[in-house]
């Protein structure tokens, strides 16, 4: 670690830092954690090296872009289609009723279904920063529904089953939707439940974004506001259900929120 400078550190990501961004900045953090962790130590290194290989490499010219996501209108048509009684198909609708990230949906055992609720392990919610308790989500009749056609495919307790071992991988669903030539992909149906959200009901900001999952507010503010809006939620949710299997999807006012 004492040899390590900016230097060596540019050489390293410069063929990452103008292509994959992310994959770069990444490193560097943590890279930059591990040389302060060496300090700590007592080795002799340089804590600014991340920080002057940044300098050298100048602004990144990669240009960040969002997973497409489904118009909410077209939504109902494509969860139609999805007609199969199927791992990647239930595992597709399950994703899209519940507005849950690919994880939390692939690795889903049977415990974490409490009848109308399903319950995600903090460490399966990515983007919960600051959150340590698991999530709560309530479950429509229709995710009911889809969870049960799910239960005969578990093994060794997981729900959505590979055909080999382990849970079906994240590019599973991600080519069914490439095979239909469609630009969309899973995760962008979250943004697709937010638009619905912000355009089809009068959800508070706080509990919209709750139903994403996301934290909400600084560390103080929690402490305080010891709520995550389940009820509110049940009632959106529901009616996103609703939406998705054909309804309206009119605006829907929430009491009490």
């Amino acid at each position: 670690m004492s040899q390590i400078d900016q230097m060596d550190i540019r050489d390293t990501l410069a063929p990452l830092w103008h292509t994959k961004a992310d994959t770069a900045r990444k490193a560097l953090n943590r890279l930059g954690i591990c040389m302060k962790h060496a300090a700590a130590l007592g080795l002799d290194v340089d804590l600014q090296a991340t920080e002057k290989a940044k300098a050298l490499l100048g602004r990144s010219r990669h240009a960040t872009k969002n997973i497409p996501a489904m118009d909410w209108r077209d939504v109902p048509d494509f969860y139609a289609s999805l007609e199969e009684p199927t791992v990647t198909h239930l595992a597709l609708r399950l994703l899209i009723l519940t507005g849950l990230r690919s994880a939390p949906v692939r690795f889903l055992r049977e415990e974490h279904v409490d009848q109308d609720t399903l319950t995600v392990p903090a460490d399966l919610m990515k983007g919960r920063i600051g959150a340590v308790s698991d999530f709560r989500v309530p479950l429509s009749v229709e995710a009911q529904r889809v969870i049960g056609l799910a239960i005969p495919f578990a093994r060794n307790g997981f729900l959505f089953p590979s055909v080999r071992k382990g849970v079906i991988s994240d590019a599973t669903m991600s080519r069914l939707m490439e095979r239909r030539g469609m630009a969309e992909r899973p995760h962008g149906f979250r943004s697709s439940l937010r638009t619905w959200l912000a355009e089809a009901t009068d959800a508070p900001h706080e509990v919209a974004e709750t139903t994403l999952g996301h934290v909400v507010g600084g560390s103080v503010e929690r402490a305080y506001r010891r709520k995550d809006y389940l009820e509110q939620r049940r009632a959106l949710l529901e009616r996103w259900a609703g939406h998705v299997t054909g309804g309206d999807g009119q605006v829907v006012r929430l009491a009490n929120a």
